[in-house]
């Protein structure tokens, strides 16, 4: 048997160098890449920021005309210049609302909807029943 050629082991290492080479190469193009991509994304964020920003000012400028436009000074003015001759409110007038308005007057559409279906049930006989479900979302 022959021994291998001196160069045999220069050619391995010279293999191995160059799989080394690629292996670190690609890995640092993919970092640049990557860096690249999270700049990209840092400067979208940046200008959703602002635009945030201009529609929350915006918004702001909004509220604040609604409320100036909805004071009771403003609406007496209106009141004089269109001369519509309205009275502010008396106390008793005025309902206040104790609890969310929305369940309600769900409450009162489900009533309304058991008073139709009872009614509707006693005219088949009782052949049917209503069952009505509260959902509520959980965290």
């Amino acid at each position: 048997m022959k021994p291998p050629p001196p160069n045999a082991n220069t050619n391995k290492i010279v293999v191995l160098l160059l799989a080394w080479f690629v292996f670190f190469g690609t890995a640092g193009l993919a970092a640049v890449a990557m860096r690249q991509e999270i700049f990209r994304t840092a400067n979208q964020n940046r200008v959703i920021e602002g635009e945030l920003a201009d529609v929350t000012r915006k918004l702001d400028e909004i509220r604040a005309q609604i409320a100036a436009a909805e004071s009771v000074q403003a609406l007496l003015d209106r009141n004089q210049t269109m001369r519509l001759a309205l009275a502010t409110p008396q106390e008793r007038q005025v309902v206040r609302v104790g609890s969310d308005p929305s369940i309600e007057l769900a409450r009162k559409r489900n009533a309304e909807s058991l008073l139709l279906s009872s009614a509707a049930g006693e005219n088949l006989g009782n052949t049917f029943a209503v069952r009505f479900e509260r959902a509520s979302y959980r965290r």
